[in-house]
């Protein structure tokens, strides 16, 4: 990638982040705002770490589905967290969340899920390699979601569930890229971020943990 390239990557990563740190600060909660809404730079740090790993058409994409939107009414942060519910509060979300939501047909769903089984895969690579930084990450699997804690998994369901069907194919693509080129998304991601948090590389951040 060019360096014009690769300035033109950041630059529209940041624009989404600002972009979905708008929506965010609509999403309502119960019992009030909540804390991680007025936390930017943790905001900022995750979020464009995942986006430093898109080809700018999947940004460009992604980008598009935000401004459609707000041209639309909608959320998608606000979807993203609904959506997660469907695990963390079954019942309610049977009865008041998921009626008010975009319906996602069965092929679409299954899509969804062929992407979280070789992401969740990824990640239980990366906890293997770098336990200490995979302890500070989310717990990995549905099955261990909370009312406080909601699962890698899950949460990435509650994320692919908001893309347009443009941005899953593109996303599709770029999970499909990786894996063949026998490469890890969450290992890319997490290096931007230990990066971005002042670390060299992921060998440094896994041995700070210990100190």
């Amino acid at each position: 990638m060019s360096r014009t390239q690769h300035g033109n990557r950041l630059a529209t990563a940041a624009q989404i982040v600002e972009h979905e740190w708008a929506q965010f600060q609509r999403v309502n909660n119960e019992g009030g705002r909540a804390d991680c809404q007025g936390d930017w730079p943790t905001f900022h740090q995750m979020r464009i770490s995942q986006f430093l790993t898109w080809p700018i058409p999947l940004l460009d994409s992604y980008a598009a589905d935000l401004d459609d939107a707000d041209a639309t009414g909608r959320n998608l942060l606000t979807e993203k967290y609904a959506r997660m519910m469907a695990s963390t509060e079954p019942d309610r979300y049977a009865r008041e969340i998921g009626p008010q939501l975009p319906v996602l047909d069965g092929a679409r769903l299954a899509r969804q899920e062929a992407v979280i089984t070789v992401q969740v895969a990824w990640a239980l690579a990366f906890r293997g390699e770098y336990p200490r930084l995979g302890q500070a990450m989310r717990v990995l699997r549905t099955a261990q979601d909370t009312l406080t804690e909601t699962s890698f998994e899950t949460y990435l369901r509650g994320e692919l569930g908001t893309y347009s069907l443009a941005t899953l194919g593109l996303y599709e693509d770029l999970v499909a890229a990786t894996r063949e080129a026998g490469q890890n998304l969450t290992e890319q991601t997490l290096t931007w971020t230990v990066v971005l948090a002042g670390f060299a590389d992921l060998a440094e951040a896994e041995a700070a943990q210990t100190r």
